[in-house]
């Protein structure tokens, strides 16, 4: 390591594997795992997790598998699978390897036979509620099932009859011959198999038993010889039956370790809240830029750089806590600042005539693509006419600090001129449609020798040259800081403006050939991406993440 790194404070999965490769565990190997289950789409707490596990391999010099743990042919779909695969590149981690459970039911079903023939596991025809009737509770121990002491023949041939189809589904489990009176309620008696007559995505209808999640996780660990198993704190209890398989099998002895999870303030990432999201419509789909999914935060415009850094500054603990959201979008700030290109937008237009400027004209200014990168070039921008400007740049009746336009005032236009607001022209209902203004030729940005001293600078577009956009205003899914802990209805907790759609925004011209994840700074407005239904004849765009706004925490205060 580099000694940058040696000053660095370790968490305490980091010193685990600091003392192990010093004391030459594992032939001095380290191999982690990100095991998803392909039924739902990656989200922001998978993200950790996966910077967990390839950030120690990277950083110890060894190597994650992704294994996708494809044990219930239920719920578990191909699509899924692409979409982790799309996922775990886009973040920037390559696997050592891509391994499926499903490619190990073979050697699975073997090491079930081989429980068996040793005596540690038997077939039970006691129902699911029978059997849970006998587990007993956490203060009264269990009651052994009546099929608990089948000879090791006879559990053989019904474990066989089991795989080859014979029985009805729910008929009849294989279960581990434990301690049905363990103070930890999974060591009483756990199942490892059932009865499952469903299509698989791999295996097609080779196989009617699946193992069950404890059956497959360990063992497969150990067949790809896993050095350091990492999973969330609610599989501690698991340890103990993931040790006990391992030893009364004989085989690698992988080791598992727990972190805590880390949730994300005003977001749900239940698989079972999120699908009645998208199924009921409540959002457009599972990379609806207000999902937690990280297709959703990949087309809202989130970095994977932001990702990773956010995932950095949490860190690892063995405390569960709630993470302000709000750190999440100043990584994504914060990368972005860097990377996208300045352009203006104007979501709220108002037209400002220049009254001075010669009728048909067009003058290309130059603008700096990111004044942070030199990098980034410049482009040209259209000065005609006719602009448009936020309204919200303009106040007929300014309140004390308020520097943009007003009648009479001077402001700035972004890398063009000083312009005067001379006249205001209203509609019947007394809005404001139209300023009449002059510009001051002296005063072009870079070449200023007017002496005028505007207070502020304000963005703006061309009339004549711009491009109409639909802009998609995105914010926070829910009203209320941990939505997953709160009793209400969880369509209760949804805010109904977490999207607003601006139709008739205008881009300047040199967004025309935006393409889709393209990362944008519209000057003042916000970070925004340009979004997968943009098309050359409709553009359209998200916004990311806000921009700080001086004069509303102005008037707020005030």
């Amino acid at each position: 390591m580099s000694e940058s790194n040696d000053k660095e404070s370790n968490n305490f999965l980091e010193a685990i594997v600091e003392e192990d490769l010093a004391l030459g565990k594992h032939d001095g190997r380290l191999l982690t795992r990100f095991p998803p289950e392909p039924n739902g789409y990656l989200h922001i707490g998978h993200a950790t997790a996966i910077c967990l596990n390839f950030g120690l391999a990277l950083k110890y010099g060894g190597q994650t598998n992704l294994r996708f743990d494809d044990t219930n042919p239920v719920t578990e779909e191909t699509e899924y699978v692409d979409s982790i695969l799309e996922d775990i590149a886009w973040l920037g981690f390559k696997p050592a390897g891509v391994y499926y459970a499903s490619d190990y039911f073979p050697k699975l079903y073997d090491f079930a036979v081989d429980l068996i023939r040793k005596g540690y596991a038997y077939v039970d025809d006691s129902s699911s509620e029978e059997i849970a009737r006998l587990k007993g509770t956490p203060t009264e121990p269990g009651v052994n099932s009546p099929y608990r002491d089948r000879s090791i023949e006879e559990n053989l041939e019904l474990f066989e009859k089991m795989k080859n189809g014979d029985f009805q589904e729910g008929s009849r489990v294989l279960r581990a011959k434990v301690d049905m009176s363990s103070p930890n309620m999974i060591m009483r008696d756990p199942l490892l198999y059932r009865i499952k007559f469903a299509h698989h995505h791999r295996t097609g209808n080779e196989w009617c038993i699946y193992p069950m999640y404890d059956m497959a996780h360990g063992q497969s660990d150990s067949i790809e010889k896993i050095t350091h198993s990492i999973c969330t704190l609610e599989f501690v209890p698991h340890r103990e039956l993931y040790d006990w398989l391992i030893e009364k099998l004989e085989i690698y002895p992988s080791k598992q370790y727990e972190f805590a999870r880390r949730n994300l303030s005003y977001t749900v990432v239940s698989k079972r809240k999120l699908l009645r999201l998208v199924q009921e419509g409540h959002v457009r789909g599972w990379d609806d830029p207000r999902m937690p999914t990280l297709s959703a935060m990949r087309r809202r415009g989130y970095t994977a750089l932001a990702i990773r850094e956010w995932a950095k500054r949490v860190g690892i603990a063995k405390r569960e806590n709630l993470v302000d959201l709000g750190l999440l979008e100043f990584c994504v700030r914060e990368d972005l600042n860097r990377i996208a290109t300045r352009v203006m937008a104007v979501l709220n237009p108002l037209k400002v005539t220049i009254t001075n400027f010669p009728e048909g004209k067009t003058e290309w200014l130059e603008t700096d693509n990111n004044p942070g990168d030199p990098e980034a070039g410049i482009r040209s921008l259209p000065f005609t006419g006719t602009l448009w400007i936020e309204q919200e740049d303009f106040m007929e009746v300014p309140p004390p600090k308020y520097f943009r336009l007003s009648p009479g005032g001077l402001a700035r236009l972004k890398s063009a001129y000083i312009i005067q607001c001379d006249e205001v022209i209203k509609d019947d209902a007394g809005e404001v449609i139209e300023l009449k203004c002059t510009y001051f030729p002296e005063s072009k940005s870079g070449e200023d020798t007017s002496g005028l001293k505007p207070k502020s600078t304000i963005h703006w577009v061309s009339a004549e040259r711009a491009v109409r956009a639909e802009v998609r205003l995105y914010d926070r899914l829910f009203t209320v800081e941990n939505p997953g802990a709160d009793d209400r209805d969880l369509l209760d907790l949804i805010d109904p403006e977490s999207l607003t759609i601006v139709q008739d925004a205008w881009v300047e011209p040199a967004l025309a050939e935006t393409e889709p994840g393209r990362q944008y700074q519209f000057m003042r407005l916000g970070y925004f991406a340009t979004d997968l239904d943009s098309t050359p004849e409709h553009l359209v765009f998200n916004r990311t993440v806000t921009l700080k706004d001086t004069w509303k925490k102005v008037a707020a205060r005030s």
